[in-house]
């Protein structure tokens, strides 16, 4: 193991604790928190590294195998790259705490079986980061899905449809992703992303160009579930096992946005996709759509998760639209937004996990007076909620005043009132929780006496990351200066 490998082993190690929790897991589960703490752990540590040693000495490459690209893979590690693997590393450590605890409550007996793809699926986002290889990202792509589709379905009731609805959607997307990757190999002889980046502007082939844009781009926007294909999301993400949702609601759109960002970036290139400027001023529309539905949608639902899910449907419109506005301020919120959410959504989810594990529930009725009984929790909760708003000095604030520069710089109006719009039902979304919850009268006709009595949070196991990642949400927005100038600017085109 050296610096210029380090990304490799922490792809690997996860795979390894995967394969060990299936072999050990069975036999006792007191195996199943080291393996899987011990190797996030270690994930987190080398991606801290790769990430200071990219910022310093620039791009990293590793060919697998030793088959030199363009016919072997290509693992790249550019700014981005190692942003996102931090990224990945944390939010999966933090999350991994909480779902111990409640895969303990919810699963028992199949603890083994939920880490195995659980750990599976972090490998998977991990290559997919990683990879410079256009047809092995599809592979990865289709292996976090297919990991995510039988998480998703051990949870209870509706779950297994709720999956089967993702399978299906999921099937169509790569449907679309792989025609768009044949096309551009019909075109171009090769699949790797540099390779594809260099002779793309050199044909003299448009309509074919586009079209495998096209495909790969709507392939992608169905698997972010961009309104209006986003009907598999609120399902799955609320009927899912909590302990899952607290790693796939934080990670899996915001991937799949990386992955858009990526593909423009450095396979297709700014000049190709923004080549018509009709067709980003639509999508642009289109997010702001996104984003206003997905706001009013989240305003109708009577339960906090699912309430969540909607709110991140509007948050996929903010990073597509601020993408699409073809600006430097634009591009900048959204890589910094897909930090942001990712970190937001964790905070949310762990709440969400927390108050489940505690009293079963997350309809909104059954939060009246909880603040009495889980105090620590709602005030990350409170935090949380604060920085779904946008209220400095949370980091919230900080991406969606990049992404309404971004809006006034293109001349998108339209995208501005939709981002200020969004914050306002956000408030009021979150409010009427704080509301309810504050000065709500106790469920069952308890009194405040016998709710101090029994007031109890959830166990340190879960408390502990959720306070750790309220905190990360202060740290990481007064951290923005230097986080957009050492990392995301880097990655900026020239000409944005």
């Amino acid at each position: 193991m050296n610096a210029t490998n380090l990304h490799l082993f922490v792809l690997v190690v996860p795979l390894l604790a995967a394969l060990a929790i299936n072999l050990l897991g069975r036999r006792s589960r007191q195996w199943i928190a080291p393996l899987v703490l011990g190797s996030l752990a270690f994930s987190v540590f080398g991606s801290v590294i790769i990430m200071a040693r990219v910022v310093e000495y620039g791009t990293l490459r590793y060919t697998v195998g030793n088959w030199q690209p363009p016919y072997g893979i290509e693992l790249v590690v550019d700014p981005l790259s190692a942003l996102m693997m931090v990224l990945i590393a944390v939010v999966a450590l933090l999350a991994s705490f909480s779902s111990l605890k409640s895969v303990e409550q919810e699963l028992p007996g199949r603890e083994h079986f939920f880490f195995t793809l659980y750990m599976i699926l972090i490998v998977g986002l991990f290559g997919l980061v990683l990879t410079g290889d256009a047809f092995n990202l599809y592979v990865l792509l289709e292996i976090t899905s297919i990991t995510t589709y039988g998480l998703i379905a051990m949870g209870k009731g509706r779950a297994a449809l709720s999956s089967f609805n993702y399978i299906i959607m999921g099937s169509i997307a790569a449907c679309f992703y792989l025609l768009g990757i044949g096309y551009i190999y019909i075109l171009t002889g090769t699949l790797n992303m540099a390779d594809i980046a260099r002779i793309l502007p050199t044909l003299n082939a448009p309509v074919a160009t586009a079209t495998a844009i096209a495909f790969v781009l709507v392939g992608l926007w169905i698997k972010m579930a961009f309104f209006p294909l986003h009907s598999w999301l609120p399902n799955a993400y609320s009927q899912a096992p909590t302990g899952a949702g607290t790693l796939i609601a934080p990670l899996m759109t915001k991937v799949t946005v990386y992955l858009m960002v990526r593909v423009i970036i450095t396979m297709y290139t700014p000049a190709l996709v923004f080549t018509h400027e009709w067709i980003a001023r639509g999508v642009v529309w289109a997010a702001s759509l996104a984003i206003i539905c997905g706001s009013v949608l989240a305003l109708g639902q009577k339960d906090l998760r699912r309430m969540l899910t909607y709110i991140i449907i509007a948050e996929v419109g903010y990073m597509v639209g601020g993408i699409f506005l073809a600006n430097a301020n634009g591009l900048t919120g959204s890589i910094l937004h897909i930090v942001n959410d990712a970190f937001m959504t964790l905070c949310l989810f762990l709440v969400v996990a927390a108050i489940i594990y505690r009293q079963g529930s997350v309809s909104l009725v059954s939060l009246r007076g909880i603040f009495r009984r889980m105090p620590i929790t709602m005030a990350a909760f409170t935090l949380g909620a604060f920085a779904m708003i946008g209220v400095p000095p949370t980091c919230g604030f900080f991406s969606k005043w990049y992404l309404i520069l971004g809006g006034i710089d293109g001349g998108h109006w339209e995208f501005v009132v939709a981002l200020i719009v969004s914050s306002l039902i956000n408030a009021v979304l979150f409010f009427r929780i704080i509301e309810l919850g504050y000065f709500g009268s106790l469920p069952d006709g308890d009194n405040q006496e016998h709710a101090i009595d029994e007031r109890r949070e959830a166990p340190w196991w879960m408390l502990s990351p959720l306070v750790l990642t309220a905190v990360i949400l202060i740290v990481v927005g007064l951290s923005t200066g230097p986080l957009v100038n050492n990392v995301i600017r880097l990655m900026i085109p020239v000409g944005f």
